[in-house]
């Protein structure tokens, strides 16, 4: 095909990724009816409609699922050969949307100074945080996140790179005027003797803590599961429930003057936040700055070195 337009590959990929033409503009750079208009080329070109109306929104034809992942790996392989992986890169210039996975805490934690400093060194990029709704690695594999901050999973490919941000460790949280704070001493007793509102995606109700609890042959009673640790904590303000909370989520947070945090009165493991990605993107310019900025600024924050990377 010689007179193949391969600028196209990049908005297909757009489009195939964002299942919408505004979205793909966005990403691109472009109004959305040149958007259209690319659309109506590539249909052209490929003899498939592509996307398709669907309700409101639209949806990729079997054709177009069949594409998606070749095109993906197309345009990054692309990018890499024209783009060679020892070239300096100034981020001053960078034009580029990144897509970083976090749960709630990390993004309330640390997101807003990661905001700043990428305004201030590239102005040109753009962030999008994306839900954490699990831990499945698949689309770190498929090019639609490209970083994943959090805790490693087990069920993580051993393909996946991974490097170690920082420890934290669960703390609790409980309103000012608590009846746990009336006494110095808080036991593993009084603790457990109380009701808790935990965070969890999946609505599991156990965790460390109550393995701790168990060794020591006591039990808690969970009277709340919600899905955010900023839930847990307006639910902890205005009632007798104990919270479970990351000490890196609480220490920075902006409403703390109604709520009190202490260390668990039982020993549980510290857990290591990290940040994972695609080996594909090991060597990649802009991602090495990405992920060398991501972990500068959460070292500096909790200073704490981690352990050592993978």
């Amino acid at each position: 095909m010689p007179d193949a337009d391969l600028n196209l590959l990049t908005a297909l990929d757009a489009l195939l990724s964002e299942g919408n033409v505004a979205k793909a503009a966005e990403r691109m750079g472009l109004s959305e009816s040149a958007m259209s208009r690319t659309l109506a080329r590539l249909r052209e070109a490929t003899g498939d409609q592509l996307l398709v109306r669907a309700g409101r929104g639209m949806v990729p034809t079997p054709h177009a699922l069949a594409l998606r992942e070749r095109v993906r790996d197309l345009v990054q392989d692309s990018h890499a050969v024209l783009q060679p992986a020892d070239a300096a890169m100034d981020p001053r210039t960078l034009q580029r949307l990144f897509t970083i996975r976090a749960n709630d805490g990390f993004i309330e934690a640390f997101a807003h100074v990661l905001v700043a400093r990428v305004a201030k060194e590239a102005p040109g990029v753009r962030l999008r945080f994306a839900p954490k709704p699990d831990k499945d690695v698949r689309p770190l594999r498929e090019g639609l996140i490209d970083l994943d901050v959090g805790v490693l999973s087990d069920s993580a490919g051993p393909e996946v790179r991974v490097q170690a941000l920082y420890r934290d460790r669960f703390v609790a949280a409980v309103r000012e005027g608590h009846p746990l704070l009336a006494e110095a001493a808080i036991t593993p007793e009084r603790y457990a003797a109380c009701d808790h509102v935990i965070t969890s995606r999946h609505g599991r109700k156990e965790g460390p803590a109550d393995v701790a609890l168990a060794a020591m042959g006591l039990k808690r009673n969970v009277a709340v599961t919600v899905p955010s640790f900023g839930s847990a904590l307006s639910i902890a303000a205005a009632t007798d429930l104990v919270a479970l909370i990351p000490a890196s989520y609480f220490e920075r947070l902006r409403a703390q003057s109604t709520l009190r945090s202490f260390p668990l009165p039982m020993p549980t493991d510290r857990i290591t936040i990290s940040q994972m990605w695609h080996p594909r993107m090991d060597r990649d310019p802009a991602h090495r700055w990405l992920r060398g900025m991501v972990l500068e600024l959460c070292r500096n924050l909790t200073g704490d070195e981690g352990p050592p990377a993978r």
